[in-house]
């Protein structure tokens, strides 16, 4: 593995304030995860080292949380742990003895310097298996050791991830087995822990009121409480020694080959990056990238119990959503040359389809999809596209045809939620009382805070994007395509009406129950970066011109201009507040790779537009360690918001760097 990217300072990790704020997220690609912090305080109620999925990747169950970490040398025992407790008391204050704190790859190394000795600790997780790895060495010392005893206090929890603990709320029974201890939960869940070269002692003790900072920062419960279920004991070496924890018992375990492993593993993701740029040198935070978006790609268990590939919206409340799987695809999968997940996300969604809809969201296990969005559909046509591009698979877009021809048809015609062509102008409308259906979909207290009800702009560009791509298909494959061109052409006439002619870009909603909408979005910034724009050359400047002047960022684009009455610079406060802010100003990650694109469409300049990703690079030192956030503050510092690790955030950053580098060489 190359040097680590992500380094964070000793004086930064001991200041318990920001080291608190910086989160490392490991995915096990089943949809569950482990999440913590540098300091390792707990400062939302996701964090922990075991939550898994009872239905893939929903029902997330958080069942252990922390292995706390004292190290026992002179008869004094040292915590290499912190805790922050009622009112932000921090107790005990291991987090001062940090010394160093990286990313190895993806896997979060702490060194600690205790009484003379560097002790190393490392957390990952197996891939594709439902088990985490914590490990100690002994990397140094400054004088002779005969013995270091390593005590870690084993704590446990119960619920589901979205919720906290409340103190004797449930038991867990605990039985010493060889080598560690077996854990059954109320609800039926068992765990073991495993350690070849440690004693185990059992415990039922509840610790507390742990203060979870990030939570009361978002309004919510921000007091949780766990169960020690026990103690583990180990001599320290320089050999590796831990605490394995899954749901399968254990004889024996290598935890250097299993760290081996996930090493080699990232190294193959990191080798087969980037198709088609083998020769080009890659800086180090775009292969950070590379491991990040791996997180977001897990094994989805469906309906009859058959394993298919999806997409984690993003870390830690997400689960899979139609629209957010679509734009992630080509970032997450084709820039990072997975073909095949491609192929097999874009299949498993085939037998979703429902009246030319694509489901928003995957709820529980049994239920019905939800198909209220009027984009997810033109998305997945767009992400064939993609695929299409990257593969040159006609066999699979043959095959495939039939069914986005249907979605065309059922999208002219008229399907649910008000969708259909008005046949006046050939322009997409959507609408209907009570359904949010755009990516803008928030909602307070029953109500859509942008319903957007009308001809949204995005939704035509996607809609002509549709088109043209159906278009192309269709003679590839020598189809006839006629009905499709004439769908194109009227489309392409109408969109004209979205150009403003005072020059301030694009209208974002035309015909709505109040006209047409001129709050300036980032919305029409697609009728340039999607592959086919519906806009004449000459109308192209002024869209990007607006959305640079207005609504750029280093970190993405406002979700609205900040001289509009309703822009909120801050994204912060209760859940209606936040909910109510949420598309009224904050600033999306995601659209940044966008607005790259469109910048070259419109400049030709690859390397300037390439560059305008500069700004995600540092952020990946902050919130979510390499990865990038779903949201920031419009307002400067642009302080990041929301979930720290997003994927369309990092998938749309990816294939914007790899499009714009494969133009720099077709350039040049």
């Amino acid at each position: 593995m190359k040097k680590p990217f992500i380094e964070i300072p000793a004086e930064t990790c001991q200041d318990v304030e920001r080291s608190t704020a910086l989160e490392w997220w490991l995915a096990n690609g089943l949809g569950g995860y482990a999440s913590g912090t540098v300091s390792s305080v707990l400062s939302r109620r996701y964090h922990g080292l075991y939550t898994m999925p009872l239905f893939p990747p929903l029902g997330r169950q958080q069942l252990f949380v922390k292995a706390d970490a004292s190290v026992l040398v002179d008869g004094e025992e040292i915590p290499l742990y912190s805790n922050q407790w009622h009112l932000g008391e921090t107790h005990p204050y291991g987090h001062k003895l940090i010394e160093h704190f990286y990313l190895d790859g993806n896997i979060p190394v702490w060194q600690f310097r205790v009484k003379g000795l560097l002790i190393e600790q490392r957390i990952w997780t197996k891939h594709d298996k439902n088990r985490t790895c914590i490990a100690f060495r002994l990397l140094a010392s400054d004088k002779a050791v005969f013995s270091v005893t390593l005590r870690l206090g084993l704590i446990a929890s119960d619920r589901d991830h979205h919720g906290v603990n409340q103190s004797h709320a449930y038991d867990i029974s605990v039985e010493e087995i060889e080598n560690g201890l077996k854990l059954d939960y109320q609800h039926g869940n068992q765990l073991y822990l495993f350690s070849e070269n440690g004693n185990f002692t059992r415990d039922a003790t509840w610790i507390e009121n742990f203060f979870l900072q990030a939570e009361q920062q978002r309004g919510l419960e921000s007091y949780d409480n766990h169960l020690c279920v026990g103690q583990l004991e180990l001599t320290l070496s320089h050999e590796w020694h831990g605490l394995v924890i899954g749901t399968e018992p254990l004889k024996k375990f290598n935890l250097l080959a299993s760290m081996a492993d996930e090493y080699q593993r990232i190294i193959d993701l990191l080798e087969d990056a980037f198709p088609g740029l083998r020769e080009v040198s890659k800086p180090a935070w775009i292969f950070q990238l590379v491991i990040a978006a791996d997180s977001f790609v897990f094994q989805r268990i469906g309906d009859n119990r058959s394993e298919t590939d999806s997409v984690i919206a993003g870390y830690p409340w997400f689960g899979d959503w139609g629209r957010d799987t679509m734009i992630a695809l080509p970032g997450l999968c084709l820039a990072t040359n997975r073909y095949d997940t491609a192929w097999r996300i874009l299949d498993h969604f085939t037998s979703y389809v429902n009246e030319g809809l694509l489901p928003n969201n995957f709820p529980g296990n049994g239920e019905v999809p939800q198909y209220n969005t009027v984009d997810a559909s033109l998305w997945y046509i767009e992400a064939w596209r993609a695929w299409s591009q990257a593969t040159n698979d006609l066999a699979a877009v043959e095959e495939v045809l039939p069914l986005l021809e249907e979605i065309i048809y059922a999208y002219h015609g008229g399907t649910r939620y008000g969708i259909g062509v008005d046949p006046r102008d050939g322009l997409l409308m959507a609408g209907e009382q009570g359904q949010q259906l755009t990516w803008m979909d928030a909602r307070v207290d029953g109500r859509e805070v942008t319903p957007r009800h009308g001809k949204p702009v995005e939704i035509n560009a996607l809609w002509y994007n549709a088109l043209q791509t159906v278009i192309h298909f269709c003679e590839q494959l020598d189809h006839p395509a006629d009905e499709f061109l004439s769908m194109a052409q009227q489309c392409r006439q109408g969109f004209a009406r979205f150009t403003r002619s005072d020059g301030m870009g694009l209208y974002d909603v035309l015909d709505g129950p109040h006209g047409n909408d001129e709050a300036i979005r980032p919305n029409q910034l697609f009728s340039l970066s999607l592959t086919y724009s519906p806009l004449q050359a000459s109308a192209m400047r002024p869209v990007l011109e607006i959305c640079r002047d207005r609504l750029l960022t280093p970190y993405g684009l406002r979700s609205l201009s900040a001289d509009n009455a309703q822009y909120v610079g801050r994204y912060e406060g209760g859940v209606a507040q936040r909910d109510g802010s949420y598309h009224q100003g904050p600033v999306w990650g995601w659209l940044l790779g966008h607005y790259a694109l469109a910048e070259y469409r419109v400049t030709g300049d690859a390397q300037a537009a390439q560059d305008r990703l500069a700004g995600m690079e540092a952020h990946l030192f902050e919130a979510g360690l390499g990865s990038i956030s779903e949201i920031f503050d419009g307002d400067a510092p642009h302080t990041p918001r929301g979930a720290p690790s997003q994927a369309w955030s990092v998938a749309c950053t990816l294939e914007a760097w790899w499009k714009l580098e494969k133009a720099k060489l077709t350039d040049n």
